[in-house]
């Protein structure tokens, strides 16, 4: 879906940070971000939430044929990912091989090149997913 220049620059605090909202009065998390809660209705306040970023595949595909935007970079893996804190976010994992992908998989998010206008266009930027593998002590 194309969506207008203005909403664009305005959204991309959310998509850089992963920044979504929460009701006040049951907790719950919500990403993207919703005006409103659909349980509590209007009694909830909506306050911003940064999400930590870490969840789990809860399922994902391969894609080995894209459109010419994405060509370059097939092929890919594209989850459905459970935030910890709840919310299902879908985006791509970045992994140095498509077979490592798997249900279950703990991943955490990063801010990374996802595409271009054009060949010298604008370099647009967003949040992707990489295996949650700890760190190896130094």
């Amino acid at each position: 879906l194309e969506m207008s220049v203005p909403r664009f620059w305005r959204k991309i605090p959310q998509r850089y940070n992963l920044i979504g909202t929460q009701c006040t009065s049951c907790q719950s998390t919500f990403y993207p971000p919703r005006a409103f809660c659909p349980d509590c209705r209007r009694a909830g306040e909506i306050v911003p939430y940064r999400f930590e970023g870490k969840g789990e595949v809860v399922t994902f595909t391969v894609i080995r044929t894209a459109s010419d935007a994405f060509e370059q970079q097939t092929p890919f893996v594209l989850a459905i990912i459970r935030l910890d804190e709840g919310p299902l976010v879908t985006a791509q994992i970045v992994v140095e091989n498509v077979g490592e992908a798997c249900i279950g998989m703990r991943v955490r998010s990063v801010f990374r090149r996802i595409g271009s206008d054009g060949e010298s266009g604008v370099i647009h930027y967003g949040t992707k997913f990489i295996p949650d593998v700890p760190y190896p002590d130094a």
